[in-house]
């Protein structure tokens, strides 16, 4: 197995670590270090796929579990974040909404390049949805952040962390139109 598979799992490996430390609410600065847990997660899906590309180290394996450790990763901390047990208010309801249009867009888009797939057709990732993977990656992160630094739903960092979900949001409305704009022949029929 090469290095960024071995990073593509280091990071499933993580998602149930990060949610363990997540609901440790008996932990001093269980959001903070929940943070830390993800931003090194997230690092690694940048990390893997840039050594996959340069050592020419691309595998099936690595094409297949790559996208799925990413969703799998930003919908777990998005949908623990909803409503933490016992914890600070991390999402106020309308976060919810943010959540269910970015998991929507999510599962669109997969079941959009199973189909492409199908046809022999690879839908790559755009620098929208790169740069809204990110985006969607610091607002978690801010998120965790602020609900430790002041647990305050409407905190100045807690609304920094809003509006960054907001952008992300709305990058994530606008990656996953893209997409089936630019590929609408997927889905069109003879």
């Amino acid at each position: 197995m090469n290095l960024p598979n071995k990073l593509t799992i280091a990071r499933i490996i993580m998602i149930p670590l990060f949610v363990a430390v997540f609901y440790l609410t008996v932990i001093p600065y269980n959001y903070i270090i929940s943070a830390g847990i993800f931003v090194i997660a997230a690092a690694t899906d940048f990390l893997d796929g840039h050594i996959a590309r340069k050592r020419n180290l691309v595998t099936d394996l690595g094409k297949f579990l790559d996208p799925i450790a990413d969703k799998v990763l930003v919908s777990t901390a998005l949908i623990v974040m909803i409503l933490p047990l016992g914890g600070a208010q991390i999402l106020p309801f309308y976060g919810a909404i943010a959540v269910a249009l970015i998991l929507a867009r999510e599962l669109i888009i997969s079941g959009f390049r199973m189909v492409a797939a199908s046809k022999g057709m690879v839908i790559a990732a755009d620098k929208v949805g790169k740069v809204k993977t990110f985006t969607q990656d610091i607002a978690i992160a801010v998120l965790l952040v602020a609900a430790d630094i002041n647990p305050i739903l409407y905190s100045p960092f807690n609304i920094a962390g809003l509006v960054i979900l907001g952008i992300a949001t709305l990058l994530t409305v606008i990656s996953g139109t893209e997409c089936i704009v630019k590929n609408i022949s997927v889905i069109k029929t003879k």
